[in-house]
């Protein structure tokens, strides 16, 4: 099995028995869950969720691909090529997992949209460093609420005080977000409308695989 350039690194939106959002996972995963029985495509079609299984998915697909190709990300294997699904229902599997969102430095630059937390400006992850608001000398920990993204420059001329110290603003208060800001990075692609009916942020935290 071979996919397309475009469909490498896509993800795929998994659901538990109830319709409830449990994870993300790669390509490679949801389709080994769908070839093993395990799971079952949802397809949002004219705003209607319908069901499929694999076999049925690859019915699909060879409609898919002679009359809107465009429509769908490729996988190709020996003998067809099927469609990446954006959603995919668990058979057997009803409870929702409780995940804290992960604090890593991808995730800290993901919520902070690779901008600078004290002068606005959007930079190369290259570009940034992370900065503890309350410095470590003055007690300040390495929390979701104490560290922010911060240009060379700034980081620099705040150097071992608090912005008021040196008298710099906060672009945007820090806070621990609800679910993966990778997640929200995603769902500005179209490819990823679908699962928007799908998410509760009162509740779901979802970790990429």
């Amino acid at each position: 099995m071979t996919a397309q350039p475009s469909a490498v690194g896509l993800n795929v939106l998994v659901l538990n028995r109830s319709y409830s959002a449990l994870r993300v996972v790669n390509v490679k995963r949801a389709f080994s869950l769908l070839f093993r029985d395990l799971a079952e495509v949802v397809h949002v079609d004219d705003g209607q969720y319908l069901s499929y299984d694999f076999s049925e998915w690859c019915e699909m697909s060879e409609l898919a691909k002679e009359f809107e190709p465009n429509a769908h990300d490729w996988i190709r294997t020996v003998r067809f090529d099927i469609a990446v699904p954006r959603i995919i229902r668990l058979a057997v599997y009803d409870r929702l997992p409780k995940q804290a969102v992960k604090f890593n430095r991808r995730n800290l630059y993901a919520r902070d949209g690779n901008r600078c937390q004290y002068c606005g400006k959007k930079f190369p992850t290259s570009e940034l460093s992370l900065d503890h608001v309350l410095p470590r000398s003055q007690g300040g920990q390495s929390t979701w609420e104490n560290i922010v993204c911060a240009c060379l420059k700034c980081n620099i001329r705040k150097g071992g005080h608090t912005p008021e110290q040196a008298n710099m603003k906060l672009f945007r208060p820090p806070k621990k977000p609800r679910r993966n800001p990778v997640l929200t990075i995603k769902l500005s692609d179209g490819r990823y409308a679908s699962w928007k009916a799908f998410l509760d942020n009162a509740y779901w935290s979802v970790e990429l695989k």
